[in-house]
């Protein structure tokens, strides 16, 4: 089996610096490229209208069904059945990734202050430090799948088909941002964090991983104080045993699709999933829908998708469809070919 050299996929510098496209040069304003469809403006407007009531119609639910599982979880301890309540539970708490996601966007509630304290919630739940993880996602947002600019490309050429499949535990990319989490709060910042945090937003960022740090290694000195280690089941733990069904659907967003491109609707995946996904995910199944207009909160992302969907290439017909075409070109990826890839077809209405 031939190896392939790694890519580097580290960030090239500030914003400034021009990127290889298509063998064009952008610079800063990079973001002005992007497909974007004709919506009237009435309709965007009413798409981005955002609201407390249709945000806590998930989040009051989300929030009643991880106290429930946890506290079924806790009285099931020392006995089998904690395997299935720590699942539950698990997955539950895991879906704090999707609302993570929302909040740093700003558009779950209307309320700012509510809003901020789930996502600072949210993000320490799935381990992603609130500060760092605003700045890298709008980096994302900014320069998706462009090689040397995005900070989040998860699924790198050639694929790595063991970190891949660790990842349903969290195991591949969970101990590097714990290791992040705790450089960070003794002030060791690397050149990438360095490229997309500004200055004035790194002591804010030093502080909240010590916080996160503080946490994590109270309730492990309370779990040794205790001899037992429940405690630790219900405070980052839950991100690694729970963590599964999130990078299951979180796979299908961008996983081996087009680099390098200025079309969302050729690095990016809409696909149909059931309702209680959907309920966990927040709806970013929508994935195509959400990187053409990320500021659509998530329970207006189906209305987007009718509005801009004859112009969008299909949406999957369920995850079973996205991993059918993704798995073989993952392993080609690894194994003979890196520079491999889907390629989306455009509907003949894409250029309106």
């Amino acid at each position: 089996m031939p190896s392939f050299e790694r890519r580097d996929y580290s960030l090239s510098g500030g914003v400034a610096d021009a990127v290889a496209l298509d063998g064009e040069r952008i610079e800063r304003r990079v973001e002005e490229r992007w497909w974007s469809p004709e919506i009237p403006r009435a309709t965007l407007k009413k798409l981005t209208r955002r609201g407390d009531r249709e945000a806590w119609w998930n989040f009051a639910p989300w929030l009643l069904l991880l106290g429930a599982s946890g506290l079924i979880a806790a009285l099931s301890w020392n006995s089998w059945w904690a395997v299935p309540a720590f699942f539950v539970y698990g997955t539950i708490y895991s879906s704090s990734d999707a609302r993570w996601h929302e909040c740093g966007h700003g558009t779950p509630f209307r309320t700012r202050w509510v809003n901020e304290l789930f996502y600072h919630l949210c993000s320490f739940m799935t381990l992603r430090e609130g500060y760092l993880w605003r700045w890298s996602h709008a980096r994302h947002h900014t320069y998706t799948l462009m090689v040397g600019r995005d900070s989040e490309i998860d699924i790198q050429r050639p694929a790595n088909l063991p970190g891949i499949i660790a990842d349903f535990l969290y195991l591949r990319g969970g101990p590097s941002e714990l290791a992040r989490i705790v450089r960070h709060a003794f002030g060791v910042l690397d050149g990438d964090v360095r490229d997309f945090v500004p200055e004035g937003e790194r002591a804010k960022m030093i502080w909240s991983s010590r916080v996160y740090v503080a946490i994590i290694a109270g309730v492990g000195v309370w779990s040794l104080a205790i001899e037992s280690f429940l405690p630790m089941m219900f405070v980052a733990t839950p991100r690694f045993y729970g963590g599964w069904l999130h990078h299951l659907l979180a796979m299908t967003q961008h996983a081996g699709l087009a680099e390098n491109v200025a079309d969302h609707r050729l690095n990016s995946r809409t696909v149909t999933i059931n309702p209680v996904f959907r309920f966990l995910y927040l709806n970013m199944n929508y994935h195509v829908e959400h990187h053409v207009f990320p500021m659509v909160p998530f329970h207006a992302l189906p209305k987007l998708h009718e509005e801009i969907g004859d112009r969008t290439p299909p949406a999957y017909d369920g995850l079973w469809a996205v991993y059918r075409e993704l798995i073989p070109v993952l392993i080609r990826q690894a194994r003979t070919d890196p520079d491999h890839y889907i390629r989306r077809a455009l509907p003949e209405t894409a250029a309106v």
